[in-house]
């Protein structure tokens, strides 16, 4: 019999538990990550299990999702959408396999037949179910509550990756289509910002972004989202179609025109199914969509009708879960940093929170408007957010600070640098604060060092973090051309080097004066000036000095230069200190072959008028180099797909970008095809 204690949590877990339900599925404004939830509901669980009396009809495990929204037409689903169990691990994965086993029983000996598995993406959006009548879409219904869902025809519609009518072959009288309704990681981003310029409220995530796209009661708005439909399953379907496998009904369904996800593989084993996960795992940031993880079904529909389900779960398949990419967290305090061209930054200082697979403890805030636009104070609880590689951002407030956490305390721009103490200003024009010092800030003067000693700017290698602090500490340097006069024994005598180190120093120092005009442009660090824009000026001018003489217009004329990046040019070029620097830089031996500039070129060059992309890892050369062979050959090299792109170079492990590649048609080639065609104009070394 449970203690008072025990049944007073688990009156506290269905209520908790029945809130965050309504908050995700309902009012598309989470308070939790999935991770978090997951935890909760395994509690659950584990007491009802333990004390099965005690489970009641209207308790969150007997629910798959929430309740649907009255303003939908209620929909009945004929047979339940079930929601699935869950693992984390491979030995639950092996736990479930050898359950499935002990339930086939001798029918499962008998067959001596090895067991298939279906191994796919889990896809982070909004399970759906589409009915077709002779091949014609009648109906369209969210999951629900796993029994019922809302009626949302009308938006379905508007999803241009969902047939209509379906097409092909020996299509059954009736068929019920299931699948998720997502929004790609692209589309979310341009959505977002497009609404930032607008001052729209943001998407929290792309499933937040999904869900609340189909909940639209204008399908107008609807169809102005980014939304699209991988099928993953059948759920009912008239006798005139029988298929054997899951496998087989997913190939029927990319033959009628439904849209199938190509990462799905049939796999022999659980062993393999293992192999799967830990593959998709390594891809998962290059993916056109977020997933959460690998379902893996049994793949003979036979075995799967033998297996059953349980209430709430099927017990032929089971959903691997990664680690969740959201989290909650106190945001601690903020820190502002100083950037290398001023740029005063907010840094959140975070409750440590193991969120992504790792520990974060920092998050960007970019700037005071995003504070604004979150309402932030230091000692709220914040959702976090953090997908791949990508510096983690917090997305918004979940709950105020209160007296049992942190006391509210409101953050505030300060007035100061907090390097140099230089009053902090404001532009009109932008959102960012700077700090005007430039070099005689300590902070941006060791930015700069660090920009100009990176791989892509003047590639002085061993000319690292700590070496440059200590330079900046000890004095030794003060102007870029600074690092041109320092001798050896100057270095040795730095803390932690020794007589090798300060000579190899001074070798690479001397080795970085044979340079190009693209690399030594990027490395001055001049405002919103990437590797890009200093190739393309390079190309078009030739040479430092025509760039210094150029107004706003004749900047303008060149790739990727817009009025702003123009007027930062023509900024930088007449700061006397600036060009006195560039003057003693040239002065101390540093150089570039001087070409024709590309205005006054009669010839075209090979490339000239083409916009390529290069995806992936290359192995024969690093991606800068291959963007400035093909820069050189007069090709735009663009950072995304698009319809006017003539060819993507796809390297290893290419993700999104080969994707919409193949999708809109465009030409795809590898690496070595890629060397051939540089090496034909004399540009693979």
């Amino acid at each position: 019999m449970a203690s008072k204690k025990v049944l007073k949590e688990l009156v506290n877990l269905r209520e908790v538990l029945q809130r965050h339900n309504r908050l995700y599925h309902v009012m598309d404004n989470p308070e939790v990550s999935d991770a978090e939830y997951d935890e909760l509901f395994s509690r659950l669980l584990e007491i009802e299990k333990r004390y099965p009396e005690l489970v009641t009809a209207s308790s969150p495990s007997r629910r798959v999702g929430a309740e649907r929204l009255k303003a939908f037409k209620s929909i009945q689903h004929r047979i339940p959408m079930l929601s699935l169990e869950k693992c984390t691990q491979a030995g639950e994965l092996l736990d479930w396999q050898t359950r499935a086993s002990n339930h086939l029983g001798d029918s499962r000996k008998q067959s001596e037949r090895v067991i298939h598995y279906t191994c796919e993406p889990k896809i982070d959006g909004v399970a759906v179910s589409l009915v077709y009548l002779k091949g014609t879409l009648v109906s369209a219904a969210t999951r629900g509550d796993g029994r019922t869902g809302e009626g949302i025809l009308e938006n379905v519609r508007t999803i241009k990756s969902i047939p209509l009518v379906l097409e092909g072959d020996n299509i059954p009288k009736e068929l019920e289509v299931r699948g998720e309704i997502y929004m790609p990681v692209q589309g979310f981003h341009s959505f977002n910002e497009r609404a930032a310029d607008s001052g729209q409220k943001l998407l929290i995530n792309p499933r937040n972004g999904a869900a609340g796209s189909l909940r639209q009661l204008d399908p107008k708005v609807t169809a102005q989202r980014p939304l699209t439909m991988y099928c993953y399953s059948a759920g009912y379907y008239s006798d005139d179609w029988q298929p054997s496998s899951h496998w087989q009904v997913l190939q029927v369904f990319s033959s009628w025109g439904l849209r199938v996800n190509n990462e799905t593989s049939l796999v022999e084993g659980v062993d393999a199914c293992i192999t799967y996960i830990d593959a998709l795992l390594q891809r998962r940031d290059a993916l056109a969509y977020e997933i959460d993880g690998v379902v893996i079904k049994v793949d003979d529909l036979d075995l799967q009708n033998k297996l059953g389900e349980l209430t709430r779960t099927p017990r032929w398949a089971i959903a691997y879960k990664y680690p969740s990419q959201e989290a909650t967290t106190i945001l601690k305090s903020v820190d502002f940093q100083v950037g290398r061209t001023g740029a005063i930054t907010p840094v959140a200082r975070l409750e440590p929170v193991f969120v992504g697979g790792v520990t974060v403890s920092n998050a960007t805030l970019h700037n005071m408007d995003e504070i604004k636009r979150l309402g932030l104070k230091e000692g709220d609880r914040v959702l976090l957010r953090r997908a791949g590689d990508v510096i983690p951002k917090i997305v918004k407030v979940v709950k105020p600070a209160d007296d049992s956490e942190i006391s509210s305390v409101e953050i505030r721009l300060p007035e100061f640098c907090p390097a140099c103490g230089t009053a902090i200003v404001v532009a009109r024009d932008e959102a960012i604060a700077r700090c005007p010092a430039g070099l005689y800030c300590s902070a941006q003067r060791k930015e700069a060092f660090r920009h100009f000693a990176s791989r892509p700017a003047m590639d002085i290698d061993g000319l690292g973090d700590k070496i440059v602090e200590l330079l900046i500490e000890h004095e030794l340097v003060e102007k870029l051309s600074d690092l041109y006069a320092l001798r050896a024994e100057q270095i040795a005598a730095l803390d932690r080097m020794g007589e090798k180190s300060a000579n190899n120093i001074v070798k690479a120092l001397q080795e970085s004066k044979s340079t190009t005009l693209a690399r030594f442009l990027y490395a001055l660090g001049i405002r919103e000036v990437g590797e890009a824009t200093a190739a393309n000026l390079a190309v078009h001018f030739g040479d430092i000095d025509a760039i210094k003489l150029a107004d706003p217009d004749s900047l303008m004329q060149v790739e990727d230069v817009g009025e702003v990046v123009a007027q930062n040019i023509v900024r930088y070029f007449s700061n006397a200190q600036a060009w006195e620097d560039i003057v003693a830089l040239r002065a101390a031996g540093v150089h570039w072959p001087i070409v024709e500039p590309a205005s006054r070129q009669d010839t075209v060059l090979p490339l000239q008028d083409q916009t390529w992309v290069l995806t992936g890892t290359l192995q024969e050369m690093p991606r800068t180099q291959a963007k400035a062979a093909l820069q050189k050959l007069g090709a735009k090299v663009a950072g995304s797909v698009s319809a006017k792109t003539t060819c993507v170079v796809a390297g290893e492990k290419s993700g999104s970008k080969l994707a919409k590649a193949q999708e809109l048609g465009i030409r795809v080639i590898d690496e070595p095809a890629l060397m051939e065609l540089l090496g034909s104009h004399g540009e693979s070394e």
